[in-house]
């Protein structure tokens, strides 16, 4: 059976980037996107020429009944799910915390933490093998500031990525016996338009030259580790949380 991944926030950046590559592995991906759909559609048109299917479709994270929606419809465009990569996430402007509105801090742990949590409890509905489904992968995308705190710009960001290492290794333990495994990967300086959205579009290629390796990272780097994680090549690993980095 052909594998079929969701990814979340699947239109630009991470998400676009393991959206073609699953799609390059002749896999069915369902591109999740909450606003774009021209990104969005330009995403899945890339995974179907790169030799794989795809669909499109809008859904908020943060609301629960889009949720269940997005997922009822990618198993009705493409058949049972085998895998997620839950990525949709935001930034903001680097602030202290002290200069941060409430408004701020609740976009960023509505998006980044709730809309999370309500992805991998869909996924944990219907992936194991005692609700019915056959099994599978989750991968959460994380991100270095959880180890590092992002002091004087993100560290409500990097809080709110904390929390999904720690759902990581809670759900990995959770759901093992039952054929799915969960893990995270925590990317470094990536050169992608999310740092646009928090005011610094520049700011991966500049701190990314101080990095060990000199230079910011690719979105294609990070996928290749999270299709990784999705194949059963990895089949042995669940609760693991893997930089990408560049040994920052």
């Amino acid at each position: 059976m052909t594998p079929h991944v969701l990814v979340t926030g699947g239109g630009r950046g991470i998400g676009r980037a393991t959206a073609i590559a699953c799609g390059a592995r002749g896999w069915s991906v369902t591109v999740n996107y909450a606003r774009d759909s021209v990104s969005a559609d330009a995403t899945a048109a890339a995974v179907v020429a790169a030799g794989g299917n795809a669909t499109a479709i809008r859904a908020d994270v943060t609301r629960e009944a889009d949720v269940v929606r997005l997922f009822d419809e990618a198993v009705a465009a493409h058949g049972a799910l085998s895998g997620a990569v839950i990525n949709a996430g935001v930034v903001a402007p680097a602030l202290p915390l002290a200069e941060m509105s409430a408004e701020r801090l609740r976009r960023m742990f509505d998006t980044n933490v709730y809309g999370a949590y309500l992805c991998a409890r869909e996924c944990a509905r219907r992936l194991p093998r005692n609700r019915g489904g056959s099994g599978g992968a989750i991968v959460l995308v994380s991100s270095a500031a959880a180890r590092l705190g992002s002091p004087g710009e993100y560290v409500d960001y990097a809080g709110s990525k904390a929390a999904l290492d720690t759902l990581t290794l809670g759900l990995a333990k959770e759901l093992a016996a039952e054929g799915v495994r969960v893990n995270a990967v925590r990317p470094g300086l990536i050169d992608t338009d999310i740092h646009a959205s928090g005011g610094q579009p520049d700011r991966a290629r500049r701190l990314g030259a101080l990095t060990p390796m000199g230079r910011p990272g690719r979105a294609e780097e990070v996928a290749e580790a999270i299709v990784w994680l999705l194949d059963a090549r990895s089949s042995y690993t669940t609760g693991a949380l893997l930089d990408v980095a560049g040994g920052r």
